[in-house]
């Protein structure tokens, strides 16, 4: 691949739903998915007509997980540079067959898109729902996911070769459920900001690998810092507490912004979360509430109706991560992809 390639380029072997399209078909198909399609075609008809407009820029909402969605907006050549890497770290090819079963709203379902136009793979689009593969014995070279989507397919991903997964956390039980699985299976790091993903690890390592054309780094506050010179002029200054391993990987350790400190002890909820994973049947997380005397404590909120939990399900911690306090939230609110809204949860109780 070479960096001619541009925004306004539609690869001769890109199909979707089985039909070779070239930009003017596509625009054809943008007017009748927004003036006939249902709802989530609607969307897509949006982004294609934005894409093939005069702008060089698309205008996005980032998730609004650990704040409120903002409108930002995205280079066309940096969302085309990063199907590129995508292309070039997964190994994908003209041809290949993919299935794009994510919500055009955000950044994730837009690259699915932008990937396929770019690198010309044959595109099953079908509607975003938690169940994708259902009846669909269709064999794909290329798959992305989110968790909950992944965790309902298990049985169905014997006709994927390679799938992706992010937008949110996997907890064990989904990464046991995929390490059995004869699929090349990769969780993947990244945010709107960054274009999706910029690494990735296979099912059963710590460390991320970056993607191409990637440097990373960390601040004082041990976050790390990415450089993505194909995809932003600036440093991207994250928020997430990691610990390098090389040059070129990285192991996420936790949010910046969940770190609790009860008592001068800082706790990382995530890793406090891990050891809890297999132990705990409902969704859960743990956090910090306000507290008098150790200014936070550690409470842990977990997803469905109160029962008695059996205490010995914390033995596995150390003394201050043990929760002060549980909390039972019937349904959890979260973002469309799957991501938990903590701090609402936290302000409903």
């Amino acid at each position: 691949m070479t960096n001619r390639i541009t925004y306004h380029n539609v690869h001769n072997l890109f199909k979707l739903n089985g039909f070779h399209l070239n930009r003017n078909d596509l625009c054809r198909v943008a007017y009748s998915f927004i003036k006939e399609g249902e709802e989530f075609e609607k969307s897509v008809g949006d982004f294609i007509l934005d894409w093939f407009d005069n702008k060089s820029f698309i205008e996005m909402n980032t998730s609004g997980t650990t704040g409120t969605s903002k409108l930002i907006r995205v280079d066309k050549q940096a969302m085309v540079n990063s199907a590129i890497a995508t292309g070039d770290f997964f190994d994908l090819k003209p041809g290949d067959k993919a299935l794009h079963c994510l919500p055009t709203k955000y950044i994730a379902g837009k690259m699915m898109f932008v990937r396929s136009f770019i690198l010309g793979l044959d595109v099953d689009f079908v509607a975003p729902s938690s169940h994708p593969l259902l009846q669909n014995d269709t064999k794909y070279d290329f798959v992305a996911m989110v968790p909950l989507q992944a965790q309902n397919s298990l049985s169905a991903l014997k006709n994927v070769k390679k799938m992706i997964v992010g937008g949110a956390k996997m907890n064990n039980t989904l990464e046991k459920g995929l390490s059995k699985l004869k699929t090349k299976v990769y969780e993947t790091y990244g945010m709107t900001e960054t274009i999706t993903h910029i690494a990735a690890k296979k099912i059963g390592e710590e460390a991320f690998s970056v993607l191409p054309n990637i440097k990373i780094s960390q601040d004082d506050r041990n976050c790390l810092v990415i450089d993505a010179f194909k995809i932003s002029n600036d440093s991207i200054v994250t928020n997430d507490l990691v610990e390098l391993v090389g040059e070129n990987q990285f192991v996420f350790l936790g949010r910046m912004d969940n770190v609790i400190n009860s008592g001068g002890i800082k706790l990382i909820p995530e890793k406090i979360e891990d050891k809890l994973s297999d132990k705990i049947n409902s969704r859960f997380f743990v956090t910090g509430k306000q507290d008098a005397v150790l200014g936070e404590k550690l409470v842990i909120v977990i997803e469905g109706e109160q029962q008695i939990l059996d205490d010995s399900i914390f033995d596995g911690l150390d003394k201050y991560e043990k929760p002060k306090e549980v909390f039972y939230v019937s349904k959890f609110s979260e973002t469309e992809n799957g991501k938990i809204k903590r701090k609402e949860i936290l302000d409903s109780i």
